[in-house]
């Protein structure tokens, strides 16, 4: 029997670390594509869309490591793991990259209200810093859940707000944004799947990657890069 659950650990952390590959490289394809379109382009916004993805990169690299962690050492929760630190800090650290990584898509979209000399971003990492601090502080996953909850809902009002006054312009972009609320919410659902729902969370698992890989084809379709 322990040794089935060493295996059924090792094929789940397989599973885990193929899923954050796909994200990571996605995130960091569309990174690099749109770097010509940012020297080129005008919109100022494109700077903080790109850098949205390589935080997305940075976030799955960390959750990877939590995944690691939580498998190959038996450990219930990652904050019961705290040789060096390393089980905190890489929570803290996806935490932080992951909510700089939605904050960076709001002010993509709305940095002429909010940038005050290229200033008003630095509210977003302290804000960012401050959820991380409260997730590992707090030991609820509940917590965790409740923030993410919140960030959704607030996110989204704002962006739907920005597309109803913006008249339809940047349809494509806007696009890429409900794909991501998409990816989001599927994370979202991720979190409350129970650990021996293997094949529901499977199934989120393809369906983030087809959402993914859906942006990664209209950013590059858009750069023009194929």
């Amino acid at each position: 029997m322990p040794r089935f659950a060493a295996h059924w650990a090792q094929m789940a952390f397989g599973t885990e670390v193929l899923y954050s590959f796909i994200i990571i490289a996605c995130s960091l394809i569309i990174y690099f594509s749109t770097k010509e379109m940012e020297e080129l382009s005008s919109y100022k916004g494109i700077k903080y869309f790109r850098k949205a993805f390589l935080f997305f990169a940075l976030a799955y690299f960390f959750r990877t490591l939590i995944k690691f962690i939580l498998s190959f050492f038996s450990v219930p929760r990652i904050l019961d793991y705290s040789p060096k630190l390393l089980g905190p800090l890489s929570l803290f650290l996806f935490m932080y990259f992951s909510a700089l990584a939605i904050f960076y898509l709001l002010y993509s979209v709305m940095w002429k209200k909010l940038d005050t000399n290229g200033k008003g971003i630095y509210f977003f990492h302290l804000l960012a810093i401050i959820i991380a601090i409260v997730s590992i502080l707090s030991r609820n996953p509940l917590i965790y859940l409740g923030i993410q909850l919140f960030l959704f809902i607030f996110i989204f009002a704002i962006v739907l707000i920005s597309y109803k006054t913006s008249r339809g312009k940047n349809n494509n972009i806007y696009k890429i944004y409900l794909l991501l609320f998409i990816f989001w919410i599927l994370n979202i659902l991720d979190i409350l799947v129970p650990n021996f729902l293997q094949t529901f969370q499977m199934l989120l698992y393809i369906i983030s990657c087809g959402v993914f890989l859906s942006i990664l084809y209209k950013v590059v379709k858009k750069t023009g890069s194929t």
